[in-house]
């Protein structure tokens, strides 16, 4: 169990950005520069959408930061997932959009152009995250050139499976090409990274505490709920994985969001082993949690991305997603629990080929607590 002052300690810090990664002592770029980066002085990032795009965008934040320590690095985010940077030590301005808000996208789009940036990096492609690159009015703006709209940038890269020289890629990887393809070293493949603040850290602890799990308890975090019912793993058998765990000598504690209360009480009522629920945590807390945990079992999801950041072990069960561009990015022992069926991957808002998601009905027990023992025992 990680103390409090660990926690802290280990977050990502700044002087982390000298460090190589992932067994690479010099990362190199995918491409020649584009322009001279040494007259770069302000580069805006552009990342819209949920928790775990927001969290798999932190590797391409880490690069641009490590090749321009003192330059302005600035993140375009959702407002409501702007949280889960909360604290970053690699980005100097988080600036929020408020979806499907056209007031919010004017006032944006002027401040944007306000800053006067000299490289706009569009991560996500969507209509509206192309709009507001454009509307930066950044001297170089970056997308690529199977964007909808790609005639609004003025440099178009190749796919990154091209870039990469495979045909799958991860979105991590996906995202560090854009980078990569314009000069910016990213062949370490950062991981993913989140900082956890003191005072959200003693919040959790005093949470942990008002629950009944003292200092030097061991606990696992189950988040049993997901965006979609092809995602979403029936919540009685997380409860078998609530006995498991509990058998194994770990405290459970379950997360959901507010409106997502009525699993976390079902799983609490299925459960022959006790369960401690938290349904309103903020996404910083979400990770200082899993930070202080010894496992995260949960389904194909951003608080799984959150996990994987903060270097808990985890198993991850997935459904409809494509596994090889989604897995959480992790660099602690982890697993990813599926059954194969010939319809995967697929869009996953609903199941096109049967009455119900049997991708992920179909997930046995068995795999998943024969997973999490492996990765117990691994990261031991």
């Amino acid at each position: 169990m990680k103390s409090l002052r660990e926690i802290v300690e280990t977050a990502p810090q700044m002087r982390d950005l000298a460090m190589p990664l992932r067994g690479e002592e010099s990362p190199h770029p995918l491409g020649p520069a584009q322009w001279d980066w040494q007259a770069v002085q302000k580069v805006l990032v552009v990342r819209l959408r949920s928790i775990g795009d927001t969290v798999l965008a932190t590797p391409s934040l880490y690069a641009l930061r490590r090749l321009l320590p003192h330059a302005q690095l600035d993140v375009l985010l959702e407002d409501w997932v702007a949280p889960v940077l909360e604290g970053s030590k690699i980005v100097d301005n988080i600036i929020t959009i408020k979806r499907g808000s056209n007031s919010s996208r004017v006032r944006v789009a002027q401040q944007m152009r306000a800053a006067r940036y000299d490289v706009a990096y569009n991560l996500h492609g969507g209509t509206t995250a192309t709009l507001l690159t454009r509307a930066s009015g950044a001297t170089h703006r970056v997308g690529y050139a199977s964007y909808q709209y790609a005639r609004l940038h003025n440099h178009l890269s190749p796919p990154s499976s091209l870039l990469w020289g495979r045909e799958k890629t991860h979105s991590v990887e996906q995202q560090l090409a854009l980078l990569g393809w314009t000069g910016v070293p990213v062949t370490d493949r950062p991981p993913t990274q989140l900082s956890i603040t003191e005072p959200v850290a003693v919040s959790v602890e005093e949470l942990l505490r008002g629950a009944g799990v003292n200092e030097n308890e061991s606990f696992a975090v189950i988040h049993p709920a997901a965006a979609f019912a092809t995602k979403q793993w029936a919540t009685d058998h997380f409860a078998r994985v609530a006995e498991h765990l509990s058998a194994r000598g770990l405290v459970v504690v379950s997360i959901t969001a507010p409106s997502e209360a009525n699993i976390a009480d079902a799983l609490k009522t299925n459960s022959a082993a006790p369960v401690i629920t938290f349904t309103n945590l903020s996404l910083p807390q979400v990770a200082a949690l899993n930070a202080r945990a010894r496992m995260f079992v949960g389904n194909d999801s951003g608080i799984a991305h959150i996990a994987a950041a903060v270097k808990v072990p985890s198993v991850v069960i997935f459904g409809s997603s494509n596994v090889e561009h989604w897995r959480p990015w992790a660099t602690a022992p982890a697993e990813v629990v599926l059954h194969e069926m010939d319809c995967q991957p697929c869009h996953g808002y609903f199941c096109e080929k049967f009455e119900q998601p049997e991708c992920i009905k179909r997930v046995p027990v068995e795999s998943v607590v024969g997973a999490i023992d492996r990765v117990l025992r691994e990261s031991e």
